[in-house]
């Protein structure tokens, strides 16, 4: 799983003109899956979103996560994450899982990331022509992959 974290102060998903999920403060995930991603990925990628300390303590250091601060995921699945670049200008996609395996995949990382918050976590819709806006605060982003974890 590849994850890229933006820290935001407002963020929002559109699909057909209606909003679909929308938060203030916290993070908006773009979530790529592949193919021979395991609920143990997820769990690890859950945990570490959660505990990221890239919010501002009293001293402006970035020393504090999504908990300490009663932070808002915004989640987007995201199988361009996963696109083929080395050969020619049109990138490939064939790392990305396909849908029977992302969405439950997917939607377990919802369920997650919910408990670790206890709160909701806000989404677009898998699959949909997602329209995403944000307000990135900092800017802070940060790229996480399950395959690189050393």
């Amino acid at each position: 799983m590849r994850a890229v974290i933006q820290r935001v102060s407002a963020a929002s998903c559109t699909v057909d003109g209606n909003i679909t999920g929308a938060i203030a403060n916290g993070f908006l995930v773009l979530l790529g899956i592949e193919e021979n991603d395991h609920q143990e990925d997820l769990e690890w990628l859950a945990q570490k979103i959660v505990n990221m300390r890239i919010f501002a303590d009293e001293d402006d250091l970035m020393n504090r996560s999504l908990t300490d601060t009663n932070g808002n995921i915004l989640l987007i699945s995201q199988f361009t994450l996963f696109a083929a670049t080395k050969k020619g200008n049109r990138p490939g996609f064939t790392r990305a899982a396909r849908p029977d395996k992302a969405v439950p995949l997917y939607e377990a990382m919802i369920t997650q990331l919910s408990a670790l918050l206890n709160k909701p976590v806000a989404t677009g819709i898998f699959g949909a022509d997602m329209k995403v806006s944000l307000v990135n605060d900092g800017p802070v982003t940060i790229l996480i992959d399950t395959k690189n974890k050393e």
